[in-house]
């Protein structure tokens, strides 16, 4: 009874906010829940899904497990680790800099790292956060494992890539890299003399109202963390690795109405003004005049249309997704706990359906 009740309350608002009629909004609300409840079932782990149209809240769900071994279901308060949805993070609190008159985007990156060996090459903070510049993405070095579990400085993780030979000329091709980021990070925190987990929390999460979200720790106490599994057969624990290592590129934590805080921030110029924040949202070309669909921070794409404004994370235990439509502003973003269960496409899925239903 409780939850037919429920699926005729959640109906109505949807009908209030999407402007559609009320059967139409039931139906969305259902096949919606429809789409995910068999993913993420409610023994396993699971995830947190919300949608936002128009500044309104009007679908926010949890499935499955937060906690495997305690038995602790999944609520809509869980902080996840949202892995490479960080970079906007990076971007913005970069574009802040900018804004400041502390750095440039043409400027070389041995501005600041004077000793970086570029090999001949000019490799510039618009490069690192394009995924342009050619510097071998560290993630995908055999050797990473010798690093994986050792707390290292950001420039003790720049050290370990920065010598591998260049994938290619700054700016002649597109390729995604979590060494840039890292080298953003670092170089964030020589401009601004914070660490990088200090800038971004008092510059970036507090004033955007992000009340839970942090610079990720696998040993403090986090209220309502959402633990995070792997799937090998059986569901395990995720692998440990220190947090250190993702940096910049990957290592914060947020709820979903967190993000929604963020996504606000940026809608509303408080972070970084409207014709700075734009270089984020635009797209790129490359040495040879071809256009690439990532701005800074986020990948650039078309639905029915329209341009969106999406990104995806994946850590140890743990993958996200968002997306954002600019023109309906219609956010959809899902976090879940094991990364055995992607969130991407059906994210993508959730925000076409509403676009049908009229949303």
């Amino acid at each position: 009874m409780f939850n037919y009740l429920n699926r005729i309350m959640v109906a109505l608002v949807l009908s209030f906010l999407t402007g559609i009629p009320a059967a139409q909004a039931q139906e969305l609300s259902s096949k919606i829940d429809s789409m995910l409840s068999p993913t993420f079932m409610k023994e396993g782990p699971g995830g947190v899904f919300m949608i936002v149209k128009k500044g309104e809240i009007y679908f926010k769900k949890a499935y499955g497990q937060a906690n495997l071994e305690l038995g602790v279901p999944m609520t809509t308060e869980n902080v996840f680790q949202i892995g490479s949805m960080t970079k906007q993070f990076t971007a913005v609190a970069i574009l802040m800099l900018v804004e400041e008159g502390k750095l440039k985007l043409e400027d070389d990156i041995t501005s600041y790292i004077p000793d970086y060996p570029t090999q001949a090459q000019q490799i510039t903070i618009h490069h690192l956060l394009t995924h342009t510049s050619g510097i071998k993405d560290f993630t995908k070095m055999k050797s990473i494992m010798e690093i994986a579990r050792q707390d290292l400085s950001p420039k003790e993780v720049v050290d370990f890539f920065k010598n591998e030979p260049m994938q290619f000329k700054p700016g002649e091709q597109f390729q995604y890299n979590n060494s840039g980021y890292v080298l953003l990070g670092y170089i964030l925190e020589l401009v601004s003399g914070e660490t990088y987990e200090t800038f971004v929390e008092k510059r970036l999460f507090e004033k955007a109202g992000m009340k839970t979200a942090r610079y990720a720790s696998d040993r403090e106490l986090i209220p309502n963390r959402a633990y995070g599994y792997h799937k090998r057969g059986a569901y395990t624990n995720k692998m440990w690795v220190s947090l250190s290592i993702p940096f910049s590129s990957g290592a914060l934590m947020a709820t979903v109405e967190d993000m929604w805080h963020w996504q606000q921030a940026l809608n509303d110029h408080s972070l970084v003004s409207d014709p700075i924040l734009q270089k984020a949202f635009r797209k790129y070309r490359l040495n040879n005049g071809q256009e690439f669909g990532y701005g800074y921070g986020w990948h650039l794409k078309n639905l029915n249309g329209m341009v969106i404004r999406e990104h995806g994370g994946s850590i140890f235990g743990f993958k996200s997704m968002a997306v954002y439509i600019p023109e309906q502003e219609l956010y959809v973003i899902g976090l879940t706990n094991c990364d055995c269960l992607s969130p991407t496409q059906i994210t993508r899925d959730i925000a076409q359906l509403v676009l049908e239903f009229g949303g």
